[in-house]
């Protein structure tokens, strides 16, 4: 059903369900399901993946418990997840019938610290592994617009450009109120060469709620808004869960206004609720028409006699899609510039060193198993203190501008994660590495790197071994990679 709404551009109610390790909550979930539409919208489940565990049922698993099965849109999340875990799920996916998939990162692993061995298989690398094994699923990734600093943001749009380019159909995006970013990510779609449908998630957002999604990774609520929602919930909870669903409802019509093509639902547990915001929607919809009501309407939902004039972003920034104040440090330009010439002097096969240096890679001596081990720990020796590598046995630096992906707790190598706020990594210790290569990029004239260069990822069999001698192996991917770059 998803497919055929987005292919006959209808608008598309998405309705999300988190599993847990249980199956108990479904069937309440399977009574929503029986709906079957919103406000004459066709509703489609979404089985989300590994939200608060990864022993949560998995999503083919939560479907296959289904009594009553409904259209399905299932989440993978790579966090702690190699290639396996996902051509698994593809296996059981084809076993149930099933051929849509919301390919997602995901956040921070439960107890994960920045160090420790946890391996994320990221989308755009997922992407291209279904894309691969299943040409003609219909797949979906994420986009998070909320972002308000120029280099988190324009590394978001960067790797968007890069899951569209791996074959994503559609893109939804992240939980955010705020409509500019909205408007920015609809206009942003519009002027891809081959624009995709894009889908929004949305929630009601009451006091309690915001608290909660002060936790979750990459969700904006700014002071000012807690500010308005502890008001409503101060003249009473009827009050505050009226004035929430009315603010949901405004939104969601003005998703419909701007050309979404529809909306992922969260935080809708029971029939009363969905039916309760039907009705809400309904009644709405004659007073908003057109984009110029929906504003006015949208701006009046976050008004209350006596509060501050809400902000949707940040007090420290404003970042819009266009504006262009990030800078390089001389520091980041030169250390590119560097690392740059060092990898073109011994691997780039254009010179004597080059040319030496790839002779005696290649002898059968590191081919023995002590060969491989010396070698191995020379480059680690090396590498490491200068850019953090981790030997993943395919070298990645030059795809990433001499940025070494290992250094991202997650190990991410096309881009970031949506979990930043203004530069910061989700693991909150240090600036995101994407926004110092999106910066590196502006400085040096290569951003076409960030966007149409797609790294795959990593097997685990393939780590803590050398990479220096795949330069020289005229089928490896590093030496294609080198070659295409001196073309």
């Amino acid at each position: 059903m998803l497919r055929k709404a987005l292919n006959e551009h209808r608008f598309v109610c998405v309705v999300e369900f988190v599993p847990r390790r249980s199956a108990d909550r479904l069937p309440g979930f399977e009574h929503i399901m029986q709906r079957s539409t919103l406000c004459g919208w066709p509703m489609v489940g979404a089985i989300a993946d590994r939200v608060s565990s990864s022993d949560d049922l998995s999503p083919p698993e939560t479907f296959s418990r289904a009594a009553h099965p409904f259209p399905t849109l299932l989440h993978f999340s790579g966090k702690n997840r190699e290639r396996r875990a996902l051509l698994e799920q593809l296996d059981r996916m084809d076993a149930a019938g099933l051929d849509q998939l919301l390919i997602l990162t995901g956040d921070r692993v439960p107890g994960h610290e920045p160090g420790q061995p946890v391996r994320y298989l990221e989308s755009v690398s997922a992407l291209q592994i279904v894309r691969k094994a299943r040409p003609n699923w219909l797949l979906g990734a994420a986009l998070n617009p909320f972002k308000y600093q120029e280099d988190e943001g324009g590394a978001q749009y960067f790797k968007a450009d890069k899951k569209l380019l791996a074959g994503a159909d559609f893109l939804t995006l992240q939980l955010g109120f705020d409509a500019q970013k909205h408007q920015e990510a609809q206009t942003w779609m519009q002027q891809r060469p081959a624009p995709v449908p894009l889908l929004a998630c949305v929630m009601a957002l009451t006091a309690r709620s915001a608290t909660l999604l002060e936790h979750v990774p990459g969700v904006t609520v700014t002071p000012s808004m807690h500010a308005l929602l502890a008001a409503e919930a101060a003249v009473s909870p009827a009050y505050a869960r009226e004035r929430s669903l009315t603010r949901l409802g405004v939104q969601i019509i003005g998703l419909e206004l701007m050309g979404y093509a529809g909306i992922h639902l969260s935080g809708i547990h029971t029939p009363e609720q969905l039916h309760t915001l039907e009705q809400t929607i309904k009644a709405l919809k004659p007073e908003i028409q057109t984009l110029e009501q929906w504003r006015v309407a949208w701006a009046r939902s976050w008004q209350m006699p006596g509060v501050a004039e809400v902000t949707f972003h940040p007090e420290e920034a404003d970042w819009r899609l266009g504006e262009s104040r990030s800078r390089a440090t001389r520091t980041e330009r030169v250390r590119y510039h560097a690392l740059s010439a060092a990898h073109s002097l011994l691997f780039s096969c254009t010179n004597p060193l080059s040319r030496g240096w790839g002779w005696l890679l290649t002898r059968n001596v590191w081919q023995t198993p002590r060969g491989k081990v010396w070698l191995h720990r020379v480059e680690r020796g090396l590498k490491r203190p200068t850019v953090g590598c981790d030997t993943c046995g395919t070298c990645r630096l030059e795809d990433t501008l001499y940025i070494c992906p290992e250094t991202c707790p997650k190990g991410l190598a096309n881009g970031p994660c949506g979990g930043t706020r203004l530069n910061r990594c989700e693991f909150g210790d240090r600036e995101c590495i994407h926004s110092v290569k999106y910066r590196t990029a502006k400085a040096i004239g290569q951003t076409q790197v960030l966007t149409e260069r797609l790294i795959p990822c990593v097997d685990a069999d393939a780590r803590h071994q050398s990479s220096w001698p795949q330069w020289f192996d005229a089928s490896s991917p590093q030496k294609a990679r080198g070659d295409d770059s001196q073309r």
